[in-house]
Order: structure tokens, then C-alpha cells, then sequence
């Protein structure tokens, strides 16, 4: 089966679908940090085109999107058109998926963007629930496949996200994908 995880660099899902037998391919305008042998660097729309794929996972920036950016990118905020923008680009992003394969899974924080898709699941997961004793809500909604059943459930509830200090790499750290979430995608999303 045939994998394009889309806007993902880090590969943290891309690998787990290679772990269990899965010609998978992460895709980003930036190269990835894993093996560039298994990387698209390109458009994703694009790149959904290339193949017939089985599963498409997609991981938008959530920047504009997210609820936590509300002060900024909210309702009659300085930079209320890049959310618009946002929404715009990833309900079409969507569209294209779910009308290109069968099973199509988009992850995004607490984000605007859920109603503006038309999904047959959305669930909120958290990292303790995966095998990671941290807090971070994340949304996923799915076509075709889904929800995710935890994994892992264990103790601790720190906020190491909410709490990363600021870096030049912060933003992409903050978004990676935690390993159990990604082995759960590969392990149930088929």
C-alpha cells in the first residue's frame, strides 16, 4: 500500500509506516530530516497527484489556524486575512485528498479548521494516551477510516510544548509528531 504523509518533514509517520511494510512518503517544500530517499520536496497538491495513494495522513500549519493564535489571527485581529487564507488553502488541500483517496486522515490542534471539513469522524487525542506522559490536545479528522483507538494510556500531564522556549526551531518542534501517535496512524489507519 501507498502512503503520502503531507507537510511533514521530521518523517516521524512516514517511518512508522515504512516500520510495518508500507511504501510510504513524507512530503514538504523543506527537505526532511529523515532519509531523502523516501521524501517528496514539493507542493502536496502536487504530490497527491503523482500516485494512486491508499492512505493520505496531512499535517497543515495550524499558525493561522489554531485557537491558540486567536489574539492574533481571530475575528477582527491584525492578521484575521492569513487565517482566512489558511482555512481556504487546507479545505482545499482536503477536498482534493478525500476526492483522490478513499482514506484520509488531517491532524491540526484545537483549530478552526474542523467545520470547515466534511469528515465521517474528528476526535481530540493527547499524547499520555499514546505512551507520552504530556499534554497536547491534537485534532484529527478523518474520511474513510478512523478514529484512534489509545494505545498507551500513561500517568504525567506536563505541558512541555506550552512551555518550549523560543528558538530558531522552535515552531518545527513544537509540531513534530509524537512517535506512539505516529505508530497508532500506522497501526490503525490501513
Amino acid at each position: 500500500m501507498k502512503v503520502l504523509v503531507g507537510c511533514e518533514e521530521s518523517q516521524k509517520v512516514t517511518r512508522q509506516y515504512r516500520r510495518f511494510g508500507f511504501e510510504s512518503y513524507s512530503c514538504d517544500l523543506v527537505p526532511t530530516r529523515g532519509n531523502k530517499n523516501w521524501h517528496l520536496r514539493m507542493d502536496v497538491m502536487k504530490a497527491i497527484d503523482l500516485e494512486d495513494w491508499d492512505i493520505i495522513i496531512l499535517h497543515p500549519d495550524c499558525t493561522a489556524m489554531a485557537l491558540s493564535g486567536n489574539r492574533w489571527y481571530g475575528r477582527g485581529m491584525p492578521m484575521f486575512k492569513k487565517r482566512l487564507e489558511a482555512i481556504e488553502w487546507t479545505t482545499n488541500l482536503w477536498n482534493k485528498a478525500i476526492n483522490k483517496c478513499n482514506k484520509v486522515v488531517l491532524e491540526n490542534p484545537a483549530s478552526v479548521i474542523f467545520k470547515h471539513l466534511n469528515y465521517d469522524h474528528m476526535q481530540y487525542i493527547q499524547p499520555w494516551q499514546f505512551g507520552h506522559g504530556e499534554t497536547k490536545k491534537t485534532g484529527l479528522a478523518f474520511k474513510g477510516c478512523g478514529p484512534l483507538t489509545p494505545t498507551n494510556i500513561v500517568e504525567g500531564r506536563e505541558q512541555r510544548i506550552w512551555k518550549m522556549a523560543p528558538s530558531p526551531t522552535r515552531k518545527r518542534d513544537r509540531s513534530e509528531t509524537y512517535d506512539g501517535i505516529a505508530e497508532a496512524l500506522a497501526l490503525q489507519i490501513r
